[in-house]
């Protein structure tokens, strides 16, 4: 199923830096076919990369184009999965609750919560296009009344305090400082509500941030952290670890395949030789509000 974004009505808010004015200029201009072919494969429109192995099976054709098509329909069948484990640590939700995806990109995380905990879903971005995308996916999904993407910052987040059963970024955080991020995390999670992140970070014991860490943030205009940094700035705002889970080993099959097709954007590399040298981690950060 094919959907073209509707047209940006909202507007920026207000940000707290030029660089955040910069960043949602660049998520609305945004429009990669790595992310909007593979969530046409099923509607579910993600900004995440995969994890799991491959299906080996699943993507043999003789036809190269048709071996294409299965090839972005397996990328897809990954980034969902790994969708699926960030939920899998949100902990007990009721259909009571509501959670929050802070970087919410175009709301497939959101709709699968929805899916799962058949709960409230707020999801804030910088960025007007993808709210309007992910609101316009809501309605043709029937769960505009549950699920909403809002244009605010996640550093200033528009929820009381308290108001959150769980939250999470998945692959957002590097866009921030992690000190204001979790304070306000911190601040809309009721106690002893979940906390996770699903993010890429640079490996402190390799010394500093390696040249394909560099080449990353360049080509997202973004600032990594350092696994170091996100368990600092966590302790500092009340959020305590439960599970801390190395995701690299099973996010390399995914890169490695991608690297393979047409829509590759040029960065697969970087991604992959910082994955093997140790520089670079996938991380997964499960914390509790105390």
């Amino acid at each position: 199923m094919t959907t073209t974004a509707a047209p940006t009505t909202a507007a920026i808010p207000g940000p707290a830096s030029a660089y955040q004015g910069d960043i949602a200029r660049y998520w609305n201009n945004e429009a990669r076919p790595v992310n909007l072919l593979l969530g046409d494969v099923d509607g579910l429109y993600h900004h995440h990369y995969g994890i799991g192995d491959v299906d080996h099976s699943a993507i043999q054709a003789d036809d190269p184009a048709e071996r294409e098509a299965k090839v972005i329909a397996e990328l897809h069948r990954l980034e969902s999965a790994q969708t699926n484990v960030l939920l899998d640590h949100l902990g007990p939700i009721t259909a009571e609750d509501s959670l929050l995806d802070a970087g919410c990109g175009r709301g497939g995380s959101m709709v699968m919560a929805h899916q799962r905990f058949n709960c409230t879903v707020e999801g804030v971005t910088l960025s007007s296009t993808q709210a309007d995308f992910g609101n316009k996916r809501a309605v043709e999904l029937g769960i505009d009344h549950a699920v909403r993407s809002r244009v605010a910052n996640m550093l200033d987040l528009p929820f009381e305090n308290g108001q959150m059963a769980a939250s999470w970024n998945n692959e957002s955080s590097m866009y921030v400082d992690l000190e204001d991020l979790f304070s306000e995390h911190s601040r809309v999670l009721k106690r002893g509500g979940r906390y996770v992140t699903i993010t890429g970070c640079w490996n402190p014991t390799y010394g500093q941030p390696s040249k394909w860490v560099s080449q990353i943030n360049a080509h997202f205009e973004c600032n990594i952290h350092s696994r170091r940094e996100y368990m600092r700035a966590m302790a500092d705002n009340r959020l305590v670890p439960q599970a801390v889970i190395d995701l690299t080993p099973a996010t390399l099959p995914y890169w490695e395949l991608r690297a393979t097709t047409s829509i590759v954007t040029g960065i697969e590399e970087a991604f992959i030789e910082s994955y093997k040298d140790g520089s670079f981690q996938y991380l997964l950060i499960a914390a509790d509000r105390v």
